[in-house]
């Protein structure tokens, strides 16, 4: 063999090797990577199938919510009292500076009244359909581009929307209604939330909204003994929402925090003052002829326990005093500037 033949086996002897090492590393590095702990780096491990699984993207609500500014002038808590619900809702959102302060030309609004359960009207256990069409008439005078209704009822949501009568008010007002349907929710992430950090939430009739406003009736509750304007945020969510049962109280503050609205409008038209909240007797229900609104949903909601529960002096519903530390509204609605008005 010449030396030229054997400088050329010796070269192909090394590269036979390289490569081998090259192999058994790449074959030890596969090893590890499928072997090793799953909590150890860069490990394959995934004997429950989660760490294959897609990772859902988590949502956001805006910085700041929905919020509109501030109004130095204005009063912060309005009631007006009286028998026409179109002058008493215009009545009371004038007092707080006018629908012009809460929605601009060409915004997309959100209304979010309560419709959870297959219940009449006069029952009380819904928001009042004909409240709810003067609030869309108002919005859509301040030049609203587009106005949607949405709530997740409990019961069926078609047949809570028809014999509720709002979707009749709101089709007839001219407002495009949302029902429910399993690929509407997403995953929300609401930061500090106890119940809620992760959740599913009402999506798709969120998309592209510039504000948010609640509209709820005066209810009683058996379990957080009061359901008006915070509590009806529960409406937004999905899953298994009778889990929050243990812990109705701390679900609601965690209502508080999830949504900042634009504005908040209690319909105590009437009021279920016990049965709540589902009611299902007229004996339940009074004339309330009372329409509040704020842009604090805890200073409403004390507002309407105080007043048009007619439980003043009892204890509140402990959700009020948990929000209330957290700084997510004033349960001291005395303290705010308010205005009271008589509608003829």
């Amino acid at each position: 063999m010449t030396i030229r033949e054997k400088d050329e086996t010796n070269e192909r002897r090394r590269l036979f090797l390289k490569q081998a090492g090259i192999a058994g590393s790449i074959a030890l590095g596969a090893g590890y990577l499928s072997l090793a702990p799953e909590d150890w780096p860069l490990s394959l491990r995934d004997p429950d199938g989660e760490r294959g699984k897609p990772k859902e993207e988590l949502l956001h609500l805006p910085q700041g919510g929905y919020a509109v500014e501030p109004n130095a002038t204005a009063a912060q808590l309005a009631i007006a009292r009286g028998t026409r619900v179109d002058a008493m809702l215009r009545g009371a959102v004038d007092a707080l500076g006018g629908i012009g302060r809460f929605v601009k030309r060409g915004d997309i609004v959100l209304l979010k009244p309560n419709v959870a359960f297959e219940r009449a009207a006069p029952l009380g256990a819904t928001t009042d359909p004909e409240t709810l069409k003067a609030l869309i008439h108002l919005v859509r005078s301040a030049g609203a581009k587009e106005i949607r209704v949405a709530d997740n009822p409990i019961e069926s949501p078609e047949s809570c929307f028809i014999r509720s009568g709002v979707q009749r008010a709101a089709l007839e007002a001219g407002a495009r209604i949302y029902l429910p349907r399993p690929s509407d929710f997403r995953m929300l992430n609401v930061a500090g939330a106890k119940w809620i950090e992760k959740w599913p939430f009402f999506w798709r009739p969120f998309i592209g909204v510039d504000k948010v406003i609640g509209i709820a009736p005066v209810k009683d509750h058996n379990l957080c003994h009061a359901s008006m304007t915070t509590k009806n945020w529960y409406g937004l969510l999905g899953g298994r929402r009778n889990q929050f049962h243990q812990d109705i109280h701390g679900i609601i503050t965690d209502l508080a925090l999830m949504m900042r609205p634009t504005l908040v409008i209690l319909d105590g038209n009437r009021v279920l003052f016990r049965s709540g909240p589902t009611g299902g007797s007229l004996s339940d229900v009074r004339p309330g002829k009372t329409i509040a609104a704020s842009t604090d949903s805890l200073a409403l909601d004390a507002f309407g326990w105080d007043d048009l529960l007619r439980r003043k002096g009892k204890e509140r519903p402990h959700y009020l005093e948990l929000a209330g530390a957290k700084k997510l509204g004033q349960p001291d609605w005395k303290s705010l500037r308010t205005k009271e008005i008589q509608i003829g």
